[in-house]
């Protein structure tokens, strides 16, 4: 072999050290970044825990107390309540903005902009304090006398204030969810399943919704959790939730720093337990997902033979 013919290979050679070299830095620095970030958080963790100031023992004392307990139950409550109107109109909302109809088009464009330039916080003392904008909640004549009427202050609870801010707020910002993940189904999707027959109700349903929902759970999972988290507002409004329970037990005995552990590990808890829902909800939709693309191509190969 010749020289001019082996300098090719030695430059091969040598670029393939240099790679070989840059990479074994990179992962011992990665390495090093670890571990050292794994030391300052041990440490971090570690100060915590023998801190005399938390006290642990009335941790221990209040984290099943029946009074914290009845403030996680609210909190759950007010959440799943929130989350099924949150759901439910942030859908409803997100296939009038992807309307034909303007109107339609219009009043959902109009909803999801209120409500995400509002704070949360505005929305649930307003809807707490709706009996002064309406005194009375009925049907009548407009202009005219009311048919039937109810005080609203023996309707709109706090609690019921609380489900009604936290829904209209979690079904606009779901209704972008919703929209964006059903556009990001491909038209021949719903196209296919209408050839082959179904209805475009039953297309959207069977298919362009199990892979669009695929997209859409990490975001409403996110969202959902922001609400979770969010509910601790309704101590404003006194619904004894979990931080209203919690506040209201260490203004009696002063023990702050103890109790406000309490409601940190019951948050930590609730939103563990919907990260792992989550991660199951992922899984089982994406089977879903494939085995309706699965039984589409089938059914079309078997039209087309057909």
């Amino acid at each position: 072999m010749s020289v001019t013919e082996s300098t090719p290979v030695l430059r091969d050679e040598r670029r393939e050290l240099a790679s070989l070299t840059v990479r074994a830095h990179t992962a011992t620095g990665r390495y090093a970044a670890a571990a050292v970030a794994t030391i300052l958080v041990g440490l971090l963790a570690w100060s915590f825990a023998i801190n005399e100031a938390v006290g642990w023992a009335d941790v221990r004392s209040y984290l099943f107390n029946p009074r914290i307990l009845q403030g996680v139950v609210v909190t759950i409550e007010i959440t799943v309540v929130a989350l099924a109107v949150g759901f439910s109109s942030g859908l409803l909302i997100a296939l009038m903005r992807l309307s034909k109809s303007p109107v339609l088009r219009s009043i959902g464009v109009v909803w999801v902009w209120f409500f995400r330039a509002v704070p949360v916080l505005v929305v649930l003392i307003v809807a707490n304090n709706l009996s002064l904008l309406y005194p009375d909640l009925g049907i009548g004549i407009p202009g005219g006398p009311m048919l039937f009427g109810i005080e609203t202050q023996s309707v709109i609870t706090p609690f019921l204030a609380a489900v009604i801010a936290f829904g209209a707020n979690e079904g606009a910002y779901d209704a972008e969810i919703f929209r964006s993940s059903i556009r990001s189904v491909p038209k021949g999707q719903s196209e296919a399943a209408q050839a082959l027959g179904m209805s475009p109700r039953l297309s959207f349903v069977r298919i362009v919704l199990p892979q669009a929902m695929r997209v859409a759970v990490p975001p409403l999972s996110n969202n959902t959790i922001n609400m979770l988290k969010g509910t601790s507002l309704v101590s404003y409004i006194g619904v004894a939730d979990l931080l209203y329970t919690s506040q209201s037990i260490y203004s009696q005995n002063f023990k702050v720093i103890p109790l406000l552990m309490v409601a940190c590990l019951w948050y930590l808890a609730m939103v563990s337990v919907l990260t792992v829902g989550q991660s199951l909800l992922e899984r089982r939709l994406l089977n879903g997902s494939r085995r309706s693309r699965g039984d589409l191509t089938l059914q079309k190969e078997l039209f087309n033979h057909g």
